[in-house]
């Protein structure tokens, strides 16, 4: 979980038990594009207020109250603030390739071939051998957090299934092999 704190002199303001979500688009998002964040019925310009943001357990109501929880956040939390705005302002490759592969997965299946060739699209400069490991790990990750699912000749695939097809070289190269990715519960073609 994230627990976030603003602060702006006299004023603060503290968000606790944030998932990744909330936090990228209630937070994140908004302060990395310039933008104010509204958070406890006030306004928080990135400019002129101070951001941070620890990563840690979630806590429970009675670790909140009475002023209690900003400090169990730092005890037990890593303070992540440098390394998620980092993120946020430049998001690491394979984040922007499984957002194309979902947004593509929604509007009809994709072959891991189609796979490669939004990596090249995206990554021109990058070697072969780049793209195509960025693609492995976009898949797996998408697979593993239940974003897609892996069908092959019209039928989905069990967990169990996946690593015997991804590791196939055909699956990723040959376009005539029937392995597509598709969204949870769309219709494989």
């Amino acid at each position: 979980m994230f627990h976030v704190e603003l602060r702006q002199f006299p004023h603060q303001a503290r968000a606790f038990n944030l998932t990744r979500e909330e936090l990228d688009h209630r937070i994140l998002g908004p302060w990395v594009s310039g933008a104010a964040i509204e958070l406890d019925d006030q306004r928080w310009a990135p400019d002129r207020a101070r951001l941070t943001i620890y990563e840690g357990p979630a806590l429970a109501d009675d670790q909140l109250g009475m002023g209690r929880g900003w400090g169990n956040v730092t005890r037990a939390g890593e303070d992540v603030t440098a390394r998620l705005l980092t993120e946020a302002a430049h998001p690491p490759p394979v984040a922007e390739l499984k957002r194309a592969v979902t947004e593509r997965c929604a509007e009809a299946p994709l072959t891991l071939g189609a796979v490669v060739g939004l990596a090249g699209e995206r990554y021109p400069q990058a070697r072969v051998s780049e793209r195509l490991a960025l693609c492995e790990q976009a898949v797996w990750e998408l697979l593993h957090e239940g974003a897609v699912e892996l069908a092959r000749d019209g039928a989905r695939v069990a967990q169990e299934g996946w690593r015997l097809v991804l590791l196939g070289w055909e699956a990723w190269s040959r376009e005539d092999v029937a392995v597509r990715l598709m969204s949870r519960g769309s219709t494989a073609r």
